[in-house]
């Protein structure tokens, strides 16, 4: 891979995924994209960039998909998943017990370890929920996880990373090598495709939004764009969980940190953010990177 070829593949991904790639880092695009290449019978980056170049739509999807990173696991982190069990569900119950609905959006879904960690957790709390309506939509850009998490299938090393045993055998069949999700369960979350720097007013509004390990590969502007957007689909009261390595302060002043809770922010009034123009020049396109 040549400068040039470089340089055209970092503004493709930016343009394209929202990943931000420094200048120091041809191999890590050389060791996701040489195998993709391969793969497709071509015979090297640069056959793969004038692919690109010519706008072909399979190579597109293929290569963001390739840099996209899908690290996650069962209740990765712990603390958010304390924090949403001890914090958020206590006060979303009392503030939403004339309704009695609970709307919750992960968006960084990946292959679905996540967003069952939280209907474990609701599931868990049993009675407090009887007869409660709860929406658990979980997004990604890419297709590939969307299915992995739809059929709720994973395997013994999967279902061993942070999964506690006793939930395991409640919540889990296992089949052979691999662990499949209940019915029950997986029907509590809708799995929709989606990139963040898309519209996604059609989704609605939500007590709790599931942020996590996704806007660290970004940069700061699309980072603000992003949070501005958020803070129009969450309720006032509801709650912002992001990654340990993520934070609003200094970027945006349309969420707060709650003190001593770790990656958990309640918005400001709504309409601060919904007066503050768009992203001059924001890309069309954000991939959900994962490790969520």
């Amino acid at each position: 891979m040549n400068p040039t070829e470089y340089e055209y593949l970092r503004k493709f991904l930016k343009d394209n995924s929202g990943l931000d790639l420094s200048a120091d880092k041809q191999y890590l695009i050389e060791s996701r994209l040489l195998p993709l290449a391969r793969k497709a019978g071509l015979s090297g980056i640069g056959e793969l960039v004038q692919k690109l170049q010519g706008g072909a739509r399979t190579v597109i999807t293929d290569v963001v998909e390739a840099m996209t990173t899908n690290e996650t696991f069962f209740f990765r982190d712990k603390v958010p998943f304390d924090h949403f069990r001890d914090h958020i569900m206590p006060e979303i119950i009392k503030a939403r017990a004339a309704k009695r609905s609970i709307r919750i959006w992960c968006a960084a879904g990946s292959t679905g370890q996540e967003p069952y960690s939280l209907a474990m957790c609701l599931k868990d709390m049993g009675a407090a929920l009887t007869g409660w309506r709860i929406e658990i939509i979980a997004t990604d850009l890419s297709q590939e996880v969307l299915e992995k998490a739809k059929s709720g299938i994973y395997s013994q090393f999967e279902v061993q990373r942070g999964l506690p045993i006793q939930m395991l055998m409640k919540y889990f069949k296992q089949t052979g090598e691999t662990w499949q999700v209940n019915p029950e369960l997986r029907a509590m979350i809708q799995h929709r495709q989606l990139n963040l720097l898309h519209d996604f007013a059609q989704l609605g509004t939500f007590d709790v939004i599931f942020c996590r390990n996704v806007l660290i590969y970004f940069d700061q502007d699309t980072k603000i764009n992003i949070f501005n957007r958020l803070a129009r689909q969450i309720e006032p009261d509801g709650f912002l969980v992001l990654g340990a390595a993520e934070t609003v302060v200094g970027l945006t002043d349309t969420f707060r940190p709650i003190p001593e809770r770790r990656g958990l922010y309640k918005p400001n009034d709504p309409r601060a953010a919904a007066s503050k123009p768009a992203l001059a020049g924001a890309a069309p396109r954000l991939a959900v990177m994962a490790g969520r």
